[in-house]
């Protein structure tokens, strides 16, 4: 066995590891089968290093990238098209054991003003973009035998590491749990939101921030925030702050060039200081994750890097909270290669179909090898 069957085997193992990690928490339960560990050592005892040198030279054609989405993609009814394939029922009671909640439920019959609180919403997202990869393995399992790249939008990070190995399911789970208590609690400090922003090369993002922020003072805000918070393609950002920022932002928009602007449906201001109380919860939550170095590729929001160590998994997990997401960096980081060079097969999984769109701002012969899982549609009808 090869370690492409070896990572492919991730579908049968996670649901052993689900069911055996299914407790009480605060903290992960202490006998729950590692995912990581089990593909570590099926890994270790199959492939040697001319094996795993001659997977790393497959040519770019033959491989797959996978890329996880994040809060906002969530939809009422996602799921149904997941549930006719192997394990996924599982994978979601497993989650009901986690959560303490129907998270199936939720997902497919709302309502979508309850699917939308963040508290609900990042594990729903992380759970159906797991599910999906359960979908692809079983439709195109050479997808997943292939798959030398994976990356995540803000919380889809937590699923492309799961993904990858680098923590098991409900150990991520849980992490994602205290995760998305801890910012809908900071969000509800604070009244902010996020602006989505399409530019032009002229315009003054800094600069329309600044004045934000400065207009805020004169309303009496203390310490007001608003800066970017995501970098998605050129000329397009995510700004986080105050929903007084953000609004003085979409009066003025002409001002700083901006093309069009839309609030997007989270409940706070993500990826800046505003978050800074969820960082202590969701680090200690980290440490009790028996974190393992990938199995492929997962690249960091905060840096656009691929993670090399298990401790700059932790680190980094912390600190993407109040750090913009660089998603713009991840996609050069992942798809830059020679002119001529094949790119590889990207699939989308999760709900939505944001990341593709961003990849075909980003990179348009990337983007031609782009297809998407769905997870709303009935499995007898869904084309994938």
């Amino acid at each position: 066995m090869s370690v492409r069957v070896a990572r492919a085997a991730w579908a049968r193992d996670w649901g052993a590891g689900c069911r055996r990690g299914a407790s009480n928490f605060p903290l992960p339960p202490p006998g729950a089968v590692n995912v990581a560990e089990l593909l570590r050592d099926a890994t270790a005892a199959e492939e040697g290093p001319r094996e795993a040198a001659a997977r790393r030279r497959r040519p770019p054609g033959q491989c797959s990238v996978l890329l996880f989405p994040g809060q906002g993609s969530q939809v009422v009814g996602m799921g149904r098209g997941l549930l006719g394939y192997p394990r996924v029922r599982e994978l979601y009671a497993a989650a009901r054991s986690v959560l303490g909640y129907d998270l199936l439920e939720l997902s497919l019959h709302g309502p979508q003003e309850a699917l939308d609180r963040t508290v609900h919403c990042q594990p729903a997202v992380f759970v159906a973009s797991l599910a999906a990869v359960e979908k692809l393995h079983h439709l195109q399992p050479a997808v997943i035998e292939n798959c030398v790249a994976a990356a995540g939008f803000s919380v889809g990070e937590f699923a492309a590491l799961v993904f990858a190995g680098a923590m098991e399911f409900s150990e991520g789970l849980h992490a994602v749990k205290i995760r998305a208590e801890a910012m809908q609690e900071a969000s509800e400090a604070v009244p902010s939101g996020m602006l989505s922003v399409l530019g032009q090369p002229q315009s003054k993002f800094t600069f329309a921030c600044l004045e934000a922020r400065e207009h805020c003072k004169t309303l009496g805000i203390e310490n007001p925030v608003c800066e970017v918070a995501s970098y998605l393609f050129p000329d397009c950002r995510v700004i986080s702050g105050h929903l007084e920022a953000l609004q003085f932002l979409r009066k003025n928009s002409c001002k700083y060039h901006f093309r069009r602007t839309k609030m997007l449906p989270v409940s706070g201001g993500f990826h800046t200081r505003l978050m800074e109380p969820a960082v202590e919860p969701l680090a200690r939550a980290l440490k009790s994750v028996g974190m393992k170095e990938p199995l492929v590729s997962v690249h960091s929001n905060v840096d656009g890097n691929r993670y090399r160590h298990p401790k700059h998994i932790r680190k980094l997990l912390a600190r993407q909270v109040v750090s913009p997401v660089k998603w713009e960096q991840t996609m050069h980081a992942v798809y830059g290669r020679r002119k001529g060079t094949e790119f590889p097969e990207t699939f989308e999984v999760g709900p939505g179909k944001q990341l593709g769109g961003i990849l075909k701002s980003c990179n348009l012969q990337a983007w031609r090898s782009y297809g998407h899982v769905d997870v709303l549609e009935d499995p007898e009808d869904d084309g994938t």
